[in-house]
């Protein structure tokens, strides 16, 4: 029991400002969530109708058209495969001097450090669909916007990601190597890659999974691949032929993934 001079405290989990604060947090994120649903404008006869709809659309896709595989989706496909390749290559290409350039430890020049940031921030925030809508608007459609639509999306994802590593380098041997008088591209031939090399390939191996489901459907603004042979077939009505394509983006998603999984356990 407590006295007059040693009161009993009550302990209490959180005090009156942080319970008012996450009071607050939490109104704010379900007024965020109400004017959201309010402003969509969201059609309640339509989400009654989409059972049907799904069963209707079902039955127009069975049975699928396998038998067009080969004269409509085989090449496709290999564009398709084409278009990831390429892509992360060149996102890697492009990607990994800016990382380095971003890293603080490896650039300590602060104007050549916001700039390479900056960059990095720019080719990420951009979306791919974006990227595939200016570079079909400048090369016209076909694989080459897609290519450099998903290469120019890359650059901020690996590059982040990469300079973020650099910047995790022990400073032992980096130290080390200046001591001894290797020049920067000694030190990162020797310092920095040998500790960053799981990482990289960890990204890039990840980046070219994602790159293969992009490049799958950047086809629907005219990027080429299988995209392009969904988009014709759903504006020509041939749900058979939707249902091929589907059916093949999924299996090459589910392929793309083993690979991924196999690789990474063989270089790391």
């Amino acid at each position: 029991m407590g006295t007059p001079e040693n009161p009993v405290r009550e302990w209490q989990r959180f005090t009156l400002t942080e319970k008012l604060g996450r009071f607050t947090v939490y109104f704010a994120i379900v007024a965020a969530v109400a004017w959201a649903a309010h402003s969509v404008e969201i059609i309640e006869e339509f989400i009654w109708d989409a059972p049907a709809q799904v069963a209707d659309m079902g039955k127009r896709m069975w049975p699928i058209a396998w038998d067009y595989f080969k004269p409509g989706i085989l090449n496709p496909l290999l564009e398709t495969l084409n278009i990831a390749a390429v892509s992360t290559l060149l996102g890697i290409l492009m990607a990994v001097p800016v990382g380095f350039l971003a890293a603080r430890n490896a650039t300590p020049n602060k104007f050549i450090n916001m700039v390479a940031r900056l960059i990095l921030v720019a080719t990420r925030s951009v979306n791919t669909l974006l990227w595939a809508l200016f570079f079909v608007a400048v090369f016209g459609p076909g694989a080459l916007a897609g290519t450099l639509a998903i290469a120019f999306h890359s650059i901020g994802f690996i590059g982040k990601l990469f300079s973020e590593a650099v910047e995790d380098a022990q400073k032992g041997s980096l130290e080390a190597l200046s001591a001894a008088g290797a020049s920067p591209l000694q030190l990162i031939q020797y310092g920095y890659w040998p500790q960053v090399k799981p990482t990289f390939w960890a990204i890039a191996l990840f980046r070219w999974d994602i790159n293969v489901r992009e490049s799958a459907v950047l086809g629907l603004v005219g990027a080429g691949g299988l995209g392009m042979a969904l988009d014709t077939a759903i504006n020509l009505f041939q749900w058979d032929r939707v249902a091929l394509v589907l059916v093949t983006i999924f299996a090459v998603v589910i392929v793309a993934e083993v690979i991924v999984t196999q690789i990474r356990k063989k270089l790391i």
